[in-house]
């Protein structure tokens, strides 16, 4: 599977540290060290994942991913999943709030990155059985009148075999 990276940085070091970490047959890369090139970026090559400096020069991470996901939500342009690259560990809240969908505090790693990306481009997980009985509505009761029975009241009787 391709996957194409958008990385917005002014530092050529964060660039270089990223492509070595997911470097691979596979990958291609778009570099903009402007945030304000990043949403005509996404609108014409849709990228499956944009890395965005929280400290970048002109246009910070978290003015970027504010923008996307405002075009987002107005349909202008599909959902990029965003890794926010932060300097410290209270920067975390900036990344919440932006919209971020994963974030690394800086020094960066190949491991920190490679686990990042994996895990936001990971299909999401099937829901769990009982996820989807209490989605549906619950099988053997709301659906028809709320079979929720309060536990102290209920008393076991044995059930013969047979």
């Amino acid at each position: 599977m391709h996957v194409h990276v958008l990385v917005a940085t002014d530092a050529q070091w964060v660039v270089d540290e990223i492509v070595a970490a997911l470097s691979g047959p596979e990958t291609s890369f778009t570099v903009c060290r402007n945030g304000r090139d990043v949403t005509a970026v996404v609108k014409a090559r849709t990228p499956d994942i944009a890395i965005l400096d929280l400290q970048s020069g002109s246009m910070g991470g978290m003015a970027v991913t504010m923008n996307l996901r405002h075009d987002e939500s107005s349909g202008a342009m599909p959902h990029v999943p965003v890794l926010m690259l932060l300097d410290r560990d209270v920067d975390v809240f900036i990344a919440q709030r932006s919209g971020a969908d994963a974030w690394i505090v800086k020094p960066l790693d190949a491991l920190s990155i490679t686990r990042a990306v994996t895990a936001v481009l990971a299909p999401p997980a099937p829901p769990a059985a009982d996820e989807a009985i209490d989605a549906a509505g619950d099988a053997a009761g709301d659906a028809v009148g709320n079979a929720e029975v309060d536990a102290e009241t209920v008393e076991e009787e044995p059930v013969p075999a047979g």
